[in-house]
């Protein structure tokens, strides 16, 4: 099996082998995979960090010989074992590594992982690099309302990006795998990926099943993931503002079957931070997102855009 690594700051995978095929996501730097095919241009790969797939520019992956990847799993192993499961990471949306071979900069975005980092330097491949301590987080953040605050504060008005997840663009799902990330929690990729692992997840907790309304915030924290359907266009019988709820009954939704197309992290029982546009904190309430952005003489208290489906307690 080959296998690769990123020694870019950030390398798309697209769907197909073309410069002009849908973006899926992207590797980061640091970040190893298998190589699935070879098209000599496009290089088809399955990330290791979480199993997504896509095309990648050849000439933008490093190879790696079996004794590279050798060193580099007994590494890693090392590394979880010293920081309990919790792989060192960049936290702020984007930092700068020095190379101490030729002083050269590379930017870093959050969520980077720095397998070798201690006391503001690492090592990848041998060449040594220097980072600023105060960017990167060594052990897990414990999830509270300010703790969340605290860490997304300078992600807000990261535009939004199909695809992305990095500092100058993210999508819904990577925004919250990349939050996730920093309090040691291993999100999957897409939104219906985490809505599936919500899932099994529920099964285990008394206060989340299939069950129970999931329209009811009653039981909610800080950190809860909140998934949502339909984010342009609502069902008919959504009420579109907050004026409309009480002469409006709840839409009729199919809790087993969910058309899961967005996702956020809930702040408070009133606030979701949410990447849909940029990434902002709006309204929020049993039916779904309230925007003020859409707000107009009609409906001076905002629209609603997104249809709230599910809540699930991360783990």
């Amino acid at each position: 099996m080959v296998r690769v690594i990123a020694l870019h700051s950030v390398i798309p995978l697209r769907a197909e082998a073309a410069e002009t095929a849908e973006m899926v996501t992207q590797m980061l730097f640091a970040e190893t995979a298998d190589v699935l095919e070879d098209a000599r241009r496009w290089t088809r790969i399955r990330l290791h960090q979480d199993g997504q797939e896509g095309w990648a520019d050849t000439k933008m992956l490093t190879p790696m010989s079996d004794n590279e990847w050798g060193e580099h799993q007994r590494i890693e192993q090392l590394s979880m074992s010293i920081n309990r499961g919790f792989v060192p990471r960049v936290a702020l949306p984007m930092t700068y590594a020095v190379s101490e071979n030729n002083g050269q900069t590379l930017p870093l975005t959050a969520g980077t992982r720095l397998l070798t980092y201690k006391n503001g330097k690492f090592t990848l491949l041998g060449v040594r690099f220097r980072v600023d301590p105060q960017a990167v987080i060594t052990v897990p953040i414990g999830i509270s309302l300010d703790s969340l605050m605290q860490t997304t504060r300078f992600f807000l008005n990261i535009p939004y990006l199909w695809g992305g997840k990095n500092a100058l663009g993210m999508d819904c799902s990577g925004f919250t795998q990349t939050v996730f990330s920093m309090f040691g929690v291993a999100l999957p990729r897409n939104a219906s990926e985490q809505y599936g692992l919500s899932q099994m997840v529920m099964k285990r907790n008394p206060l989340f099943s299939v069950s129970n309304p999931v329209y009811s915030l009653e039981h909610s924290m800080p950190g809860d993931l909140l998934f949502f359907d339909h984010p342009a266009k609502l069902d008919d019988d959504t009420p579109q503002s907050s004026t409309e709820i009480e002469r409006v009954p709840l839409p009729a939704t199919t809790i087993e079957q969910p058309h899961i197309t967005h996702v956020g992290i809930l702040l408070d029982k009133k606030n979701v931070l949410h990447c849909s546009g940029r990434v902002k904190v709006e309204r929020i309430d049993n039916h779904g997102i309230l925007s003020m952005e859409s707000a107009d003489a009609d409906h001076p208290n905002g629209r609603y855009t997104h249809h709230l489906v599910h809540i699930s307690r991360p783990e």
